[in-house]
């Protein structure tokens, strides 16, 4: 077997990576020339995995590395990912969170329709939310450009399934971590935080909302309900969530406590992480995704915060005596 993945350089690029590795699939990852993502997060799949160029802006570059490569399955994880960015940067987002899943899937229309489809779709669809929990069903209110924008790209996945018969998938996923998630990102910002409060590199922490909830699970766990999808015969819709509410708050409580540390000695409120329309509470219900795919998570919040919390002093141990 042979897929794209197009955002390899991302978290749950390099999980997904390592996960159709282990399970004999030579792996393309599709990288944008200009990229500035680094590939530090792909050092150790060095030699066991191929890079071409690519860009979800350019048709015609799709089109010719589809030609080329001929997979049997295109994950497509590439975006605008960060919703604070989205704000500041709207048309962008929307080119590559919207009209860059067209092209995906147009890409695929002209090649090869044969080709099975992973779209990467997201709670933050769900925005202002109209019931708790979420399911496949619940409707759509996004409440930043982002979200707007991965609303596009999951309804034209569907229009492409429905359309021409395309086995097009798109994963509803809800908020997932790990060590090698992105510093700008609240939980990754916690845990590098804390890390360098307990080394002596730091003496506080600035955040934003404590309030906002969110329904947190391990990156490695949902990377895999990503490929079960495409080996299902009939494509679909799936949330993939833990089912479990936890609050900034509790986030930070943890991994400080973890440290053995008073969070409210180091956790400084500041406006400027406060989003403009907030969303306050996103639960997943992932009873379709337990019983179709026969997905469950293995990772629990607790065992998450600290897993990523051991990494960061881990990394920064090294730079505490310098």
């Amino acid at each position: 077997m042979r897929a794209i993945i197009t955002g390899i350089t991302g978290q749950d690029g390099s999980y997904l990576a390592d996960l159709l590795l282990e399970k004999g699939y030579e792996v393309i990852g599709m990288i944008r020339r200009s990229s500035t993502d680094c590939l530090e997060r792909l050092t150790h799949l060095e030699g066991r995995i191929t890079l071409k160029q690519g860009d979800l802006l350019d048709q015609l570059s799709l089109i010719s590395l589809i030609e080329e490569v001929k997979p049997d399955e295109i994950y497509n994880l590439a975006a605008q990912s960060f919703v604070p960015t989205s704000w500041r940067q709207p048309v962008l987002t929307g080119e590559f969170n919207a009209l860059g899943v067209t092209k995906m899937l147009e890409a695929i229309r002209v090649v090869n329709k044969s080709i099975r489809f992973y779209q990467a779709s997201s709670s933050e669809m769900f925005g202002k939310v109209r019931e708790v929990p979420q399911t496949e069903m619940t409707p759509f209110h996004p409440r930043s450009p982002y979200g707007v924008a991965k609303v596009y790209g999951h309804y034209i996945t569907l229009n492409y399934r429905e359309s021409y018969d395309i086995h097009a998938n798109s994963g509803i996923l809800f908020n997932h971590e790990s060590p090698r998630r992105g510093l700008e990102f609240v939980t990754r910002k916690i845990t590098n935080g804390a890390a360098r409060i307990k080394l002596g590199l730091a003496d506080e922490l600035r955040l934003g909302n404590l309030d906002a909830k969110r329904d947190w699970g391990f990156a490695g766990d949902y990377v895999r309900a990503m490929w079960m999808m495409l080996q299902q015969s009939e494509p679909g819709d799936y949330v993939i969530a833990t089912g479990e509410n936890h609050s900034v708050e509790e986030f930070v409580k943890i991994a400080f406590a973890y440290l053995d540390l008073d969070f409210k000695e180091y956790v400084k409120i500041d406006p400027r992480f406060v989003r403009p329309a907030e969303v306050d509470i996103l639960l997943g219900d992932a009873s379709h995704a337990r019983k179709i795919l026969g997905w469950k998570p293995t990772v629990s919040f607790e065992e998450l915060v600290k897993m990523m919390v051991d990494s960061d002093i881990e990394r920064l141990s090294g730079s505490a005596g310098k």
